[in-house]
């Protein structure tokens, strides 16, 4: 767990009742779960089988997923609670908790194979025009240095490539479905995640509005991916992400300018809890400025900030639940205050943050400690 992580959490909301069947379900009585991370769907995937089936070894997909920007996900304290998950699927066959990955940064090659495996089953003659269409995208490198690759890539290039997987999404979307929906409904959904990574990185990154655009495209292809997610096995979903990603209000408005918990609420509407992180003190890890990897750690938070005022409350660690804060502090977590907010770079902020526009729970940790990376 980083020192700034974050949550969302969703329940089942009305849509639920629109669930794909196929899937596995909860036990008799019992509501079933998921646990959603700020890493690739094509990640989830490979996690999810594992958790489920026994399928893979935890350890090796973590180094080999968990590049780049998603490096900090490779830590004991996740490898942990991955084990954890298989181990309770087994003494649980019944009521089973489930792995997503929501983000878009990179699509792996099993995901590339799920979808043309899907279209040579059920649609063999469209097997050439989908190999063409996704001719050179499948990964054949590291995650790390695939992404690092495609960045470098230029901006027609990468235009091109976005415009090729938005074709192939589109010839799939456009055949029948057939007597297997979820089968079909998964591989859209897998073209589409595909298809979202090549659209991540279609953007000039040159061009300031477009840097924000992308960023606001990121959040809403998240949320997008969450909502197939639970629409589709009529789980409640658990999300962790930063605090930024699953608040209602962007922090940062001219470089986010909407963010994945606003996207959520969208969708979801009373569906949809923000669950937001402060801390007084204690370590993390982050990237710095020089570009390598730092464990961080602070004091306790300055006079004036959000953080201040919160650890001066008589308990050590709690929760409070922004909606319903009565008198004669309802007013004081309406106003923006300085605020942290820790995540992948560092130092990074304060910035004025209004935590009850931007949550609905707040979860307050006198000190937090830096989850331990794994070096393999």
């Amino acid at each position: 767990m980083r020192a700034a992580g974050r949550g969302v959490r969703k329940g089942a909301g009305p849509r639920a009742a629109r669930r794909t069947a196929g899937w596995p379900r909860g036990g008799a009585g019992r509501e079933p779960r998921s646990h959603a991370l700020e890493g690739s769907w094509s990640t989830g995937r490979l996690l999810d089988a594992y958790v489920l089936r026994g399928e893979g070894d935890p350890r090796r997909i973590m180094s080999e997923e968990f590049q780049r920007d998603h490096l900090w996900w490779n830590n004991t304290d996740y490898l942990r609670l991955i084990q954890w998950m298989r181990s309770y699927n087994l003494r649980h066959p019944d009521d089973p908790v489930r792995f997503l990955g929501d983000d878009t940064a990179w699509s792996g090659p099993e995901l590339y194979d799920a979808v043309t495996d899907y279209v040579a089953r059920t649609h063999p003659r469209l097997t050439a025009r989908l190999d063409t269409l996704y001719q050179g995208l499948r990964p054949t490198v590291a995650t790390g240095r695939y992404i690092e690759e495609y960045l470098n890539k230029p901006y027609a290039d990468r235009r091109e490539m976005a415009d090729r997987t938005g074709r192939a999404l589109a010839l799939l979307r456009r055949q029948r479905p057939g007597a297997d929906r979820a089968a079909y409904d998964l591989a859209v959904q897998n073209a589409a995640a595909v298809d979202r990574t090549a659209r991540q990185y279609a953007f000039d990154f040159d061009d300031p509005a477009q840097v924000a655009a992308s960023m606001r495209y990121r959040d809403e292809t998240m949320a997008a991916n969450v909502d197939w997610w639970q629409r589709h096995t009529g789980t409640k979903v658990l999300l962790s992400a930063h605090d930024a990603h699953v608040a209602y209000e962007p922090q940062d408005p001219a470089h986010y300018p909407k963010m994945q918990g606003a996207f959520l609420c969208d969708r979801l509407g009373s569906g949809c809890l923000s669950v937001g992180l402060t801390f007084d003190r204690g370590a993390f890890n982050a990237t710095g400025p020089d570009g390598a990897r730092h464990r961080w750690t602070l004091p306790a938070a300055g006079p004036g900030t959000n953080e201040a005022t919160l650890d001066r409350v008589r308990y050590r660690d709690y929760l409070v639940d922004l909606r319903s804060v009565g008198a004669p502090a309802r007013a004081w977590p309406a106003r923006a205050r300085p605020t942290r907010s820790i995540g992948t770079d560092y130092p990074d902020g304060p910035y004025d943050i209004a935590l009850a526009p931007s949550h609905d729970i707040l979860v307050h940790l006198h000190r937090v400690t830096a989850a331990r990376l794994r070096q393999g």
